[in-house]
This record gives C-alpha cells, structure tokens and sequence, in this order.
C-alpha cells in the first residue's frame, strides 16, 4: 500500500473507533496490520479538513458500490484473476470456495523469522521447502537467513527445484504440523516453488549469505545456479537500468533511505543515481553521503533490500523495464 493509501486508511480506522477498527484489522494481512499501526502511531494530530476528505472519499466509495453482484463466486473468480493473474488467483479460489482450512500457514505469517525457523528445524529440507513457498518472500528470506547454513542451502536447492504441490502432499503437510493446509481431490496442484521462487528469496538474503548459498548450488547443480542467478536481480544491477527507470525509483525512495543505502556503494551505481537527479538534488545527496559517518553493514543491506522490493514492484506495475531499454515498444 502506497504512502497516502496507508495513511488514508488509518485516519479512517481512527475514526471508526477502537473496537470497530480492531474488527476490520482481523481481516488485514501481518504486513498491513503492521504498515496502518505505524503510520498511525506516526499521527499526532490530523487537520479537520483532512478527516473530512477522507471520509467524504470513502462514502462515495462505498455508494458506489451499494448494488450486490449476482454470482458471487463468479465475481470472486474475475475479481481475484484480475489483480493477481491466473496462477496466483487460482490457489486462493480454491482455498475461498472448497473451504479449505489455512489456519496453520497464516498463523506462521504473524510469527517472526526466529519463531519459524525454530518451528521448522527438525523437518526435512523438503517439508521447510514446501513450507517457505506458501509465506511472502521478505518473511520466507528472513527465515532462511536465520537457518543453520547447511540446511538454508539444501532448503534453497529443494525450493528451486520445487515444481508445485499435489493436494495429497498438502494433507501430509497438514499432519506434520498440526494444521497447515489441506484440500480435496479437486484442488489443482499449487503452482509453488521454482527458480523464480528461490531467487526472490536469494534477493532479499544480503549478499554474503547470497553468495554461499549460490556457491553450494554451483557445486552441486551449474545449470541450476544459473538459472537462479538469471531471475535475481541485486543492488548492483541498478546500473545496468536505463534512466528513465532510474528516475522512476528515484520518486519512491525517500532521500533518507537513499543516503544510507548508497553507503559503500559501487561508483556506478552512485554515478547513476546522481545523474539522474537534479543538479541541486545531486549537489545535496553527495554532501550528506559526505557528512555521513560509518553506517552498520545490516542498515545498509536493509535499506537497499527495501529499494530492491520497490524495483519489483514497479517491475510489476510496468513502471520499470529489467533487461531492456525503457524506450522498447510493444504490442
């Protein structure tokens, strides 16, 4: 959710009320649970006019949606297809209309990276495999990192050679841990796992660890490796990026953020971020990476993670073009 989203929202769960607002938080996911109750832990105190426009936008919102659709699993259906495309929608279909029980993987969604790692640490690298795939990569990431480094690299192996998951091996997952996920007979294999799966998680790791875990694959998979590596995409890479898509990161990044993530940065990189800002805008981040005295190694690698995450998703959106110059046309 972006920044004004965000805020948004918590003005209008502050209206509501504690136990109103407690009401509409159990159906939020951890990570929006997490970004409202910061941003309104951030709020001392809101305009009149901006409460106002904010309930104004919701009721005319609201209104327009006052007419009930006919087929609601049909809805349910298109609704969802349209805002995560087929593969992702059709798992959670079949989760909403067969009723499937998902209690024990959303239950791990509130839990930290420590308490899941710790959960998973006696099971074989195939079950945490087929574990981490269901939560969302920054999560699954934090608890490979925690993980002894022997299991991280066979779990990775076993999540990029991971090519989906059979109901039947649902129900196992269902028995193992009390209650994960289950699903009948006409559930579709989940399309899970793979080598697009592991590089995302890689991404988010840090680099250190992304190295070892890189080379253990090497060892035991060349191929495999590379394959990994062609769907990563690292911090470094920034320079390989055309302009306008570095000018289009540029006005999501807050200067604060920028500054420490350039922190030991590659030339290139700091050459491409300066260029494509303006004179005034260069002249001021150069003199605060100047100013700026030694940063810890982690809050650096936080902070470029968070830039990595926003790439994606104005890779995503279509605001940003991997690979290829942003000039490129389609059809």
């Amino acid at each position: 959710m972006d920044p004004d989203g965000l805020q948004n929202a918590a003005i209008l769960l502050m209206s509501l009320g504690e136990e109103e607002a407690a009401e509409v938080l159990k159906h939020l996911t951890p990570k929006e649970v997490q970004g409202v109750g910061e941003t309104i832990a951030r709020m001392k105190a809101i305009p009149v006019e901006k409460m106002q426009e904010v309930l104004g936008d919701f009721t005319a919102i609201a209104g327009e949606q006052i007419n009930m659709v006919g087929d609601t699993d049909e809805y349910v259906r298109n609704l969802l297809k349209k805002a995560l495309g087929d593969d992702k929608a059709n798992l959670l279909i079949d989760r909403i209309l067969q009723g499937a029980d998902v209690t024990g993987i959303e239950g791990l969604k509130w839990m930290d990276a420590q308490a899941v790692a710790e959960l998973l640490r006696n099971e074989h690298p195939q079950i945490v495999a087929a574990i981490l795939v269901h939560l969302d990569f920054d999560q699954a990431s934090s608890v490979l990192k925690v993980l002894p480094e022997r299991n991280r690299n066979e779990v990775i192996v076993r999540i990029a050679t991971l090519d989906g998951i059979q109901p039947s091996a649902l129900k196992d997952l269902n028995e193992v841990m009390s209650s994960l996920l289950t699903g009948g007979d006409r559930m579709r294999k989940s399309v899970l796992g793979g080598v697009k799966a592991a590089a995302e998680m890689l991404n988010l790791m840090g680099s250190s660890v992304e190295t070892s875990v890189l080379d253990h694959i090497r060892e035991a998979d060349g191929d495999l490796a590379r394959q990994i590596m062609d769907n990563m995409f690292t911090f470094d890479d920034l320079a390989k990026i055309d302009d306008k898509s570095v000018q289009a990161l540029l006005k999501e990044i807050q200067t604060e953020s920028l500054v420490i993530a350039l922190k030991g940065a590659p030339p290139e990189i700091k050459d491409k971020i300066f260029r494509n800002m303006s004179s005034r805008a260069s002249e001021t981040l150069r003199e605060e990476l100047e100013s700026r005295g030694p940063v810890r190694l982690s809050e650096v690698e936080a902070e470029q993670k968070e830039m990595l995450k926003v790439v994606r998703r104005l890779v995503d959106e279509g605001v940003i073009v991997l690979g290829g110059n942003s000039d490129d046309q389609y059809i």
